[in-house]
């Protein structure tokens, strides 16, 4: 299946997974608020790491890691668990902007659309599936 398929398979996680990676780049821009934002910019830089590890499993297969660690990871293929997580750093991102309002809110605002996208597949049954093109499983596999 394609990236057209993947799109078009109306699998919320597959959506959710997409918006986490778009979630990064937006805090990976936030560079530009570190200035303003020195605490935020680098919780949000923690956050974008985790996702790192979290939403592209090619960087578990890649990179050096422990049983342990690996352990650690499993646990983030249930999308209520990947829902509430993503809820967690959307007001953290949003409480950035209580302070001062900057470029994290586009990130916040995505992670918030991650969480909800996660949250609708959890609620409607669907099997957690992950891109094919980020390493996962794709949707082919999905049951």
């Amino acid at each position: 299946m394609g990236c057209l398929g993947e799109v078009t398979s109306k699998n919320f996680s597959l959506y959710g997974q997409w918006l986490g990676i778009a979630s990064i780049l937006l805090i990976a821009l936030g560079v530009v608020g570190f200035p303003s934002h020195i605490v935020f910019s680098i919780v949000g830089w923690v956050i974008a790491l985790i996702l790192i590890f979290v939403e592209v499993p090619l960087c578990i297969k890649c990179c050096p890691t422990s049983p342990k660690f690996d352990t650690f990871i499993t646990y983030f293929e249930n999308s209520w668990f990947r829902a509430a997580m993503y809820l967690v750093f959307a007001v953290v991102m949003f409480l950035s902007n209580l302070i001062n309002t900057g470029p994290l809110i586009a990130a916040a605002v995505c992670l918030l659309l991650a969480a909800i996208c996660y949250g609708a597949g959890a609620a409607t049954g669907q099997a957690f599936a992950s891109s094919k093109y980020l390493g996962g499983t794709g949707v082919d596999n999905v049951v």
